[in-house]
C-alpha cells in the first residue's frame, strides 16, 4: 500500500515549508532511514525521513517551492502502484509535480486507506515539538496569540502579550495513530538551563515506545509544564523555550494552559493497616543512589531511562555492565541486573528451574499496591477490549506434527548465516499460507471488508509495560534468514522501546507464541485491524497411534482466533490445513 509523505509541522509558527533539496528522484528505491529531502522552515533547515521502504512514486513539490503543513510532498510504494486515490483524498492534484507522470484513474478507495499523518515524517527525527494534526497549534500561532487580550490577576498591559520570537511553546507531540497522551519519563534539562536546537529536552513514554523530545530552537528553558512521571494530552504545553527573562504568562494564557500543579501523590505506594517500611526503603535507596551518582568522579555511560530505573530500584549503576553501543547501559541491562549474592541465592527446583524471588510479607497485615497504568497498558486495555467486545470471535484448533520441521531446521541452521527459530518458520509458513488464502489477510472496515494484497506479519512481543507487535513487512517475499534477522532486530528494539511507528504498524496478520514459556495451547484476542491471530503453543513429544502402533511424535498445537464478520469457519479451516501442510513438509514453502 502506497504511503503519503506529508509536510511536517516543525515549529509552532510554521505554516509552510520550502523544499531546499530532494535527495531522491522518482523511481529510486527508498529505505526507511534515508534522507528523502531537506525542508527549510522559519526556524531551520530540517531533513525529512520517510520511515517507510519502497519506491519513490511521486514528488508533489519541486525544489525551491513551498508546501503548506500536512500537504502531500511525496508518495512511496511498490513500483507501478496506483496512488491516485491518495491524491484525490487530499486534493493534492492541484500541486505541481516534479515529473511528467500523470495520475492514472483508479477506483474510488475509502478515505480510511489514507495513513494518519503522525506515521509520516511529522513524527520523524526523534520527536517533533508540534504535530501537523494539532488544530490548536495551527489556529493559534504566536502571531495570533499576540492579538488576543488575556485576563491577568492585575490590570492587563500591552507588555504582557507575547511577542513573536521571544519564546517558543513546546507541545506534546502525536507519535502514533493510537496515542492520546504521553508520559514524561524524565527531563534532561531544568528551568534556567541553556537549550540548543538539537538537545534532547525530555523523554516521553507513549503507548508504543519511549521517544526523545528535541526543541529545534535555541534559548533558555523558561517553563516546564508537566513534571516527570506525569502525563499530558497530545498538544498540551509541556515546556517553553525562549529569551531569558521573557514573561511566559501570556503564552500559557493564550494556550489555555495552567501553571504546573504541585506534585500529587502518585499511585505505587503500599497501603495497609499500618505504615509499611518498604516505601521508605525505596525512597532512601533512591536518595542514596542520587548521592552516589553525584559524588562519583567517573561518568557512567547510561541512558536517562536506565538511570531513573536504577535509582528507583536502588541499584548501583556503576555495578551494571552495559550492552549498548560502546558499553552504554540501557533499560534492559537494569531489568536483567542481579547482584552476585542474589544470583547465588536464587531458588531452584529439583529440575533446576529458577523461581522469581518471593515478595516479603508482613505477618497479620493486609495491604495492597496501586500500580499506575503506563501508556502502553492503557492502549492495550482500550484496543483489546474493543476487539473482544465488538468482533465476534470464534476459535479453530489444529495439531501439527513437527518432526520434519525439526529436522529441516537443523539442516537449515547448518548453512544459514543466522539462527532460524521455530517462530521464524511459523512466520514464513503463515505468510505463504496467507498468499493462498487472501480472505484471511483482510480487515473489517465498518461498511466494507478490505482484502490486503500485501502481507505484513506482526509478532507479539512481551515487554515490561505490556505487549507490542513489531511487524515484518512483505514476509511472504523474504527468505527464512531475512525473516530471522529482521525479527531479531525488531524484538530487540521492542524490548528497549526503540521501535519507530512504521515498525509496529501496518500488520495484516498476527502471531502470538508462548511455546517458549512451556504453554501447551491458548487462545489469543484478535489484534485490530487484523481479522485473525494465530496462537502458538509448545512442541511436545506425544504418543500417537499410526498404523496400529504407538509412536512418539513432536506435536504442536495451534489455535486460530477469527473475526466472524470477515472469516467464516470453512475459510479459517482451509487456512489451517494449508498452514499444517507447510509446517509438516517445509519443502513446500520453497515451491
Amino acid at each position: 500500500m502506497a504511503e503519503a509523505i506529508r509536510m511536517p509541522l516543525l515549529s509552532d509558527t510554521m505554516k509552510e515549508g520550502v523544499i531546499a533539496a530532494w535527495h531522491k528522484k522518482v523511481g529510486d528505491t527508498v529505505k526507511s532511514d534515508d534522507v528523502l529531502a531537506e525542508v527549510e522552515t522559519d526556524k531551520a533547515t530540517m531533513e525529512v525521513t520517510p520511515y517507510v521502504e519502497g519506491t519513490l512514486l511521486y514528488i508533489g513539490v519541486e525544489k525551491g517551492q513551498a508546501a503548506k503543513v500536512n500537504d502531500i510532498i511525496a508518495i512511496i510504494g511498490k513500483p507501478g502502484e496506483d496512488y491516485s486515490a491518495l491524491l484525490k483524498e487530499s486534493g493534492a492534484q492541484e500541486q505541481k509535480a516534479s515529473t511528467p507522470q500523470e495520475t492514472q484513474p483508479a477506483q474510488e478507495q475509502p478515505a480510511a486507506q489514507q495513513q494518519p499523518a503522525p506515521a509520516q515524517p511529522g513524527a520523524q527525527q526523534q520527536a517533533q515539538p508540534v504535530q501537523a494534526q494539532s488544530a490548536a497549534s495551527q489556529q493559534q500561532p504566536a502571531q495570533q496569540q499576540s492579538q488576543k487580550e488575556q485576563p491577568t490577576a492585575g490590570a492587563a498591559s500591552p507588555q504582557a502579550t507575547p511577542k513573536p520570537g521571544d519564546a517558543t511553546v513546546i507541545r506534546m507531540p502525536l507519535l502514533s495513530d493510537t496515542m492520546t497522551e504521553g508520559k514524561i519519563v524524565s527531563w534532561l534539562k531544568k528551568v534556567g538551563d541553556q537549550v540548543k536546537s538539537d538537545d534532547v529536552l525530555a523523554e516521553v513514554e507513549t503507548d508504543k515506545a519511549t521517544m526523545e523530545i528535541v526543541p529545534y530552537v535555541d534559548g533558555t528553558l523558561l517553563h516546564i509544564g508537566v513534571e516527570a512521571g506525569q502525563s499530558a494530552k497530545v498538544n498540551d504545553i509541556i515546556a517553553i523555550v525562549g529569551k531569558e527573562g521573557t514573561d511566559i504568562t501570556p503564552y500559557l494564557q493564550d494556550a489555555g494552559s495552567t501553571q504546573p500543579a504541585a506534585a500529587a501523590p502518585q499511585p505505587g505506594t503500599t497501603t495497609g493497616s499500618a505504615a509499611a517500611p518498604a516505601p521508605a526503603t525505596d525512597e532512601s535507596a533512591g536518595a542514596q543512589q542520587q548521592q552516589s551518582l553525584a559524588g562519583e568522579g567517573e561518568r557512567v555511560k547510561a541512558s536517562p531511562l536506565a538511570r531513573r530505573i536504577a535509582a528507583e530500584k536502588g541499584i548501583d549503576i556503576h555495578q551494571v555492565k552495559g550492552s549498548g553501543d560502546n558499553g552504554r547501559i540501557v533499560k534492559r541491562d537494569i531489568d536483567e541486573y542481579k547482584p552476585a549474592a542474589q544470583q547465588q541465592a536464587a531458588s531452584k527446583t529439583a529440575g533446576g528451574t529458577s523461581f522469581p524471588a518471593a515478595q516479603p510479607a508482613v505477618p497479620g497485615q493486609e495491604g495492597y499496591k496501586d500500580i499506575p497504568l503506563s501508556q502502553m497498558r492503557k492502549i492495550i486495555a482500550q484496543r483489546l477490549s474493543e476487539s473482544k467486545f465488538s468482533a465476534p470471535h470464534f476459535y479453530l484448533r489444529m495439531t501439527v506434527t513437527m518432526d520434519n520441521a525439526i529436522e529441516a531446521r537443523k539442516h537449515i541452521n547448518e548453512v544459514s548465516p543466522v539462527k532460524i527459530s521455530f517462530n521464524d518458520l511459523i512466520i514464513k509458513a503463515a505468510a505463504m499460507t496467507l498468499r493462498r488464502h487472501p480472505e484471511v489477510n483482510s480487515s473489517w472496515m465498518g461498511d466494507f471488508v478490505r482484502q490486503n494484497q500485501h502481507i505484513h506479519v506482526g509478532t507479539a512481543v512481551a515487554v515490561d509495560e505490556g505487549l507490542i507487535v513489531p511487524v515484518i513487512k512483505f514476509a511472504d517475499q523474504k527468505s527464512l534468514s531475512q525473516i530471522a534477522t529482521e525479527a531479531g532486530t525488531l524484538i530487540e528494539k521492542a524490548r528497549n522501546k526503540k521501535l519507530q511507528p512504521p515498525e509496529f504498524t501496518g500488520n495484516t496478520f498476527t502471531i502470538s507464541n508462548l511455546g517458549m514459556m512451556d504453554i501447551d495451547e491458548f487462545t489469543a484476542i484478535i489484534n485490530p485491524p487484523d481479522s485473525c491471530i494465530l496462537a502458538v503453543g509448545k512442541i511436545a513429544p506425544t504418543p500417537v497411534v499410526e498404523d496400529g502402533a504407538v509412536v512418539v511424535r513432536q506435536l504442536l498445537k495451534l489455535t486460530l482466533s477469527c473475526d466472524h464478520r470477515v472469516v467464516d469457519g470453512a475459510v479459517g479451516a482451509r487456512f489451517l490445513q494449508t498452514l499444517k501442510a507447510h509446517l509438516e513438509n517445509p519443502v513446500t514453502m520453497l515451491v
